[in-house]
């Protein structure tokens, strides 16, 4: 958990990957080992005589085989490693060394080391089933026929600074000021509409940047279509799935491609006459978002979000839509920019960001709908659940079956809508600095 936590405190998506995949693999180790395992087995400890510095300093009470410690070493080891590569050797040495004390101190028999060591490996490996790994390199792009606007010093750009964003601070405007002394920086604050800042900043500029999370970068390329400008994207907010998607990992690989001039044209979604770069949706998720946002300031975003999610799964009714001129009565519809993986669990990220299609992704309204998905969830079998549908679309007509205004999000914000609207792709291309795409 001290590394978990060390990890997490890096700010690197890839560590925070990291760390998460090892919790929640060593969860799941730990349960299966002291739970399951210890639970049929009843193997009783060793009965050895070690000296007594080697003694732990109180004698476990439960049974011996298999070793929960070694279970959830090897497991936080494989599943930090899976995500980041370069923590293989010294998770390896390290969850070896757990299983080492636990023989050494005469508290196990090797045995019990080597079937928690495989315990823990096997659920290491087994989050691939809940939680598929983001491939390493970008998702494809339209490369752009020449270079973008190349701006060493931040000439010709003006930036927008959403310091209410996730990771946004004091610290990151101070940094880009100094990195981009000759750019036009716009901080905004909570509560601040952000389409008006982005249309002033956007007056007179050669580049338009944002540094904020999916909402403020959905705002921002709104602008950057109207007037035709290149995006830059500054990851700042929690998730930052467009940026992660972009293989924009960081502000400084944002100003890397800023410098080289390397960009992309991207798809842009539209939700009626709104743009979206990421998903929109309607049902348990804008119910989701209503019900996080009063949590956050006091439990951070990610337990807010769960802690909502238990609400909203307790108290939420389906939505009567009609799509497509197909009367439906639906827990969730969900829109992405772009076909998402994996195809049966829940979208995770984009191989490419210019395929022209939507991904649409539907839960019915039937008998323990919810209960079954979560069943579905867990177990890892999304996709051959009856509750739960797929399917690629170049626009999807939609209506409210009653007229009702239909409250819907898109990029992780809230907004209401018209009785219906038209979910289609954006005519024109968004122009988006990345890195080079070898």
């Amino acid at each position: 958990m001290v590394l978990a936590a060390a990890l997490l405190a890096t700010g690197n998506r890839r560590a925070r990957r990291a760390a998460w995949r090892g919790l929640g693999a060593m969860a799941a180790a730990s349960t299966a080992a002291n739970v399951l395992g210890k639970g049929l087995a009843g193997r009783r400890r060793p009965d050895v005589d070690v000296p007594v510095l080697r003694r732990p300093r109180r004698a476990p009470r439960t049974t011996s085989f298999p070793s929960g410690h070694a279970a959830s070493a090897a497991a936080f080891a494989v599943g930090a490693a899976v995500e980041m590569p370069e923590l293989c050797a010294p998770g390896i040495a390290l969850a070896a060394a757990v299983g080492a004390s636990r023989v050494v101190t005469g508290v196990h028999y090797p045995s019990d080391v080597l079937a928690g060591t495989a315990i823990g490996a096997a659920a290491g490996l087994a989050t691939f089933r809940w939680w598929p790994r983001r491939p390493p390199r970008p998702a494809a792009a339209i490369r752009l026929p020449r270079q973008a606007p190349v701006s060493a010093a931040g000439e010709g750009l003006a930036l927008v600074v959403n310091t209410a964003a996730g990771t946004a601070s004091a610290r990151l405007v101070r940094r880009l000021a100094a990195d981009l002394p000759e750019a036009t920086i716009i901080e905004t604050g909570a509560g601040q509409d952000l389409t008006a800042p982005l249309r002033l900043a956007a007056t007179g500029a050669r580049i338009l940047g944002a540094a904020g999370g999916d909402g403020t970068v959905s705002a921002a390329a709104a602008v950057a279509l109207e007037t035709g400008l290149p995006l830059l994207v500054i990851p700042a907010g929690t998730f930052n799935h467009f940026a992660a998607d972009l293989g924009v990992e960081s502000a400084r690989d944002a100003l890397a491609a800023l410098r080289d001039g390397e960009a992309a044209a991207v798809d842009v979604g539209l939700t009626g006459d709104r743009p979206f770069v990421n998903t929109s949706s309607t049902g348990v998720y804008v119910d989701l978002v209503n019900a996080r946002r009063p949590l956050e300031e006091v439990l951070g975003k990610r337990l807010a979000e769960v802690v909502a999610l238990i609400g909203v799964l307790r108290h939420s009714q389906p939505h009567e839509l009609v799509l497509d001129g197909r009367r439906r009565r639906l827990w969730l519809y969900f829109a992405g920019n772009c076909r998402y993986e994996p195809q049966g669990m829940a979208p995770a990220y984009r191989p490419d960001l210019a395929d022209g299609w939507l991904d649409i992704r539907v839960v019915e309204a039937t008998v323990l709908a919810r209960s079954r998905l979560v069943a579905a969830v867990l177990t890892g079998t999304l996709a051959r659940s009856r509750v739960y549908r797929s399917w690629p679309a170049r626009s999807v007509d939609v209506r409210a079956v009653h007229g009702q205004p239909i409250w819907l999000s898109a990029d992780g914000e809230v907004a209401s809508a018209e009785s219906g609207f038209v979910h289609a792709k954006h005519p024109r291309a968004l122009v988006v600095y990345r890195k080079a795409d070898r």
